[in-house]
């Protein structure tokens, strides 16, 4: 055959390959699209629950309750019985707990708490001036470590990892004479595909395992998750996931792109520069620098030392001390006072108006997850109080059983199924808060604890954000890499980020399995691996 026709013939194949790969994104696509709202599914959700736990009551279904019996609730004759809400007791309770249920969900002061610190160092520009630093003060030979290292930290205020570092990610590659989509990708990559991991604690980590908690109450009452449940495995996983990344970014990717041709920008962005930091920005880090420095000096007094005020008062230790149960406010003062010290430094906070219209501003992006959380509680609770949650648990713990599903191969296929709920769902808070109620029992009873089920889960629902078009930033970054290729679609973005998305998946799981089953160590302080009834 000539070497024409085998040109053709691959051309052909291309084509015929890439054909069925946009019809797959299309189906993915129009079948997120046919979900409604994700308010609007809770609220559905919760008529759901009436009407399945009404059936269900008329036909009296209940199992054998396996729980011990300070936990079984209403059940006092060993068996789990569903709770009808089509009844006058149900409407009773549904009417007379509507806003505590609100009120009282685990996760809405907590995140609240906490980004009003993340909302002062955000407005006062200190995350933006870090995240430029980093990038730009790296070696060329580490830039794409560092960019995806960065993309990682961003994590905490989330929102300006997109809109700040993504950016500025193609520029730096752009300004090394690399190829923009390329440093786009590592980007995406660190601050979407790596969402969960995080060398420091944010709003997702109280967000997270306060809907773990509120699962975990429908097995064990009294369980506690703290917002530090997975901080050791986020640390390590930070470092595995940059690597990783920077691997598919420098081998994969960035070879398939070739070398950039300018032409193919849709404006001009030969000239592209990057925003350097300002004399006033470098005095605001390095104050900011010793500031976090200090309050790090003035915790570890009231932590390290035994006599240390924030350790448990009875036992001495640090599980479950004050400090634990308290990391929220921690979170809040090591955001707020550097925010408000950088702010000072460049001009951006000048008196206690600006830090005040900074913690309101903060709170008025959050009029969704308001409203999220507020149907959210309600599917939680009557989740609960049905019973229907503690049911599905034991039935679906007595499948794996039967079957012989556990260990390794039980956290894969959890991990798997989170991954692929998340090409629909792709909020974490509203993934979680439908399938916590579900599996944390589930896998509770087949003997392993919240906070170990938790950080499974953090992994699926990390990475394929960057291959769905349901998360809420791929339009803003198609929009991002239209500008070096004009006539770059949904296909080709998602076939660029797709090679991430397979390494993340095979070698953040992998990592699970040996941190917590090989190596047997904890995913984070005081957090078990396992969990036994009364234990």
């Amino acid at each position: 055959m000539s070497s024409t026709n085998q040109n053709a013939v691959a051309t052909d194949d291309r084509m015929e390959n890439s054909g069925a790969f946009r019809r797959f994104l299309d189906t993915v696509e129009r079948l997120g699209n046919l979900l409604p709202h994700p308010i609007t599914l809770f609220a559905l959700f919760c008529l759901a629950i009436i009407v399945i736990s009404g059936i269900a009551g008329y036909f009296d279904l209940a199992v054998v309750d396996p729980r011990p019996e300070g936990a079984r609730g209403r059940a006092d004759d060993g068996m789990i019985a569903v709770f009808s809400l089509l009844s006058a007791d149900g409407l009773r309770m549904m009417v007379s707990n509507m806003v505590t249920n609100f009120t009282g969900f685990a996760p809405l002061g907590t995140v609240l708490v906490a980004l009003l610190g993340v909302g002062i160092a955000e407005r006062a520009g200190l995350i933006s001036a870090a995240l430029r630093g980093l990038v730009m003060g790296s070696s060329p030979r580490l830039v794409t470590f560092i960019v995806v290292f960065a993309g990682i930290i961003s994590n905490t205020a989330s929102e300006l990892g997109y809109v700040v570092l993504i950016p500025l990610a193609a520029v730096t590659f752009h300004s090394l004479g690399r190829h923009p989509l390329a440093g786009l990708a590592a980007a995406f990559a660190g601050v979407s595909g790596g969402y969960s991991a995080n060398l420091l604690l944010g709003t997702v980590d109280p967000l997270l395992s306060g809907i773990t908690e509120s699962a975990a109450h429908i097995i064990d009452p009294g369980y506690t998750v703290g917002p530090e449940a997975n901080w050791f495995f986020m640390i390590v996983s930070t470092f595995v996931v940059a690597s990783l990344a920077m691997f598919v970014t420098e081998r994969i990717v960035e070879p398939r792109l070739g070398k950039y041709d300018v032409s193919e920008a849709s404006e001009d962005v030969e000239h592209d520069e990057m925003e350097g930091l300002t004399a006033a920005e470098k005095r605001g880090l390095k104050s900011a620098g010793l500031t976090l420095l200090a309050l790090s000096a003035i915790l570890a007094l009231t932590v390290v030392p035994e006599w240390g005020p924030l350790r448990h008062p009875d036992t001495g230790l640090v599980a479950g001390s004050p400090f634990l149960k308290g990391i929220v406010v921690f979170i809040f003062f090591f955001f707020a006072i550097p925010g408000i010290v950088f702010g000072k430094a460049v001009g951006t906070i000048n008196n206690d108006r600006d830090v005040i219209n900074a913690m309101s501003y903060a709170m008025s992006t959050m009029g969704m997850y308001i409203v999220l959380v507020f149907f959210a509680a309600q599917f939680v609770a009557y989740f609960s109080w049905t019973n229907l949650g503690a049911i599905t648990a034991v039935k679906g713990a007595g499948f794996l059983q039967a079957i012989g599903l556990d260990g390794p191969l039980l956290f894969i296929c959890f991990i798997m199924v989170c991954a692929f709920i998340n090409l629909m769902v792709g909020s974490a808070s509203a993934q979680w808060a439908v399938t916590a109620p579900i599996f944390v029992p589930m896998l509770m009873l087949v003997g392993y604890a919240p906070e170990t089920i938790q950080a499974a889960y953090r992994i699926g629902d990390s990475v394929t954000n960057i291959i769905t078009p349901m998360m809420s930033y791929f339009g803003l970054i198609l929009a991002v890499a239209c500008r070096y290729k004009r006539d770059l679609g949904i296909g080709t973005l998602v076939a660029t980020m797709l090679p991430y998305s397979i390494v993340l998946f095979v070698g953040w799981t992998l990592l699970f399995v040996v941190y917590v089953f090989v190596l047997g160590l904890p995913v984070g302080p005081g957090s078990p691996t396992y969990w036994t009834p009364g234990g």
